[in-house]
């Protein structure tokens, strides 16, 4: 599987690589709006933090087939292995058609149904991202969505990942690879949960006084 982070934030990009086994990570416009920095400096920024390993993601702004297709190169142009996150609307579905003629990988992003998913992989898209979270707050059951998307592409578009995305806690990130996901990317906050639980914290924090007590030295 491969796993990413989902932000813009260089220095807990730097921080938590050498923690985790890390793919690449994602980024929007609101996250790069976020971080205040233009791609064309965020991006040599996080593949330095990433060790030059791994892949980037960067989302088009345009909302026509064509001009997505230039911002596409363009952000290619800043990183040479980068996935262009396309939205999964008409005009997007027609971008990433266009792309795959070019030979550029791209992400359908701001999946919201397996269906919606799955045209996707077929127009050309290497990853799909649901929105876990988001259908949850819709009223919808994310989980599941993805779970549809994920048999639906093994049947039919088998060339493509699920990358799921927008997540609130470990657990839903948990269901997802259950259910067979290939890709999750974390918000940061989900990614620091997984890594700091207090009770695991408590437990080597009682080991730690332990041994003070009976050997008076913290090491061997």
């Amino acid at each position: 599987m491969e796993l990413f982070l989902d932000t813009s934030d260089v220095t807990a990009v730097k921080r938590l690589a050498r923690i985790f086994p890390l793919a690449g990570v994602t980024t929007n416009p609101s996250i790069v709006a976020a971080g205040k920095k233009p791609l064309d400096v965020l991006l040599p920024e996080l593949q330095e933090a990433l060790g030059g390993q791994g892949r980037l993601f960067a989302q088009v702004l345009a909302s026509k087939a064509e001009l997505m297709v230039e911002e596409a190169i363009k952000l290619r142009a800043m990183i040479d292995n980068l996935v262009v996150k396309v939205p999964v609307t008409a005009e997007g579905l027609a971008a990433i058609k266009l792309l795959k003629q070019e030979g550029i990988p791209t992400l359908g992003t701001a999946v919201y149904g397996a269906t919606q998913g799955l045209i996707s992989a077929l127009a050309g898209a290497d990853y799909v991202a649901p929105y876990v979270n988001r259908v949850d707050a819709q009223g919808g059951d994310g989980i599941q969505t993805v779970k549809d998307l994920q048999q639906l592409l093994s049947l039919h578009a088998p060339g493509a990942k699920v990358l799921a995305a927008s997540f609130k806690t470990p657990r839903q990130v948990m269901a997802c690879l259950l259910a067979g996901c290939q890709s999750v990317t974390l918000p940061l906050d989900v990614a620091e949960q997984i890594i700091h639980t207090p009770a695991v914290t408590a437990a080597v924090e009682k080991f730690e006084q332990e041994w003070l007590k009976t050997f008076g030295v913290p090491g061997f």
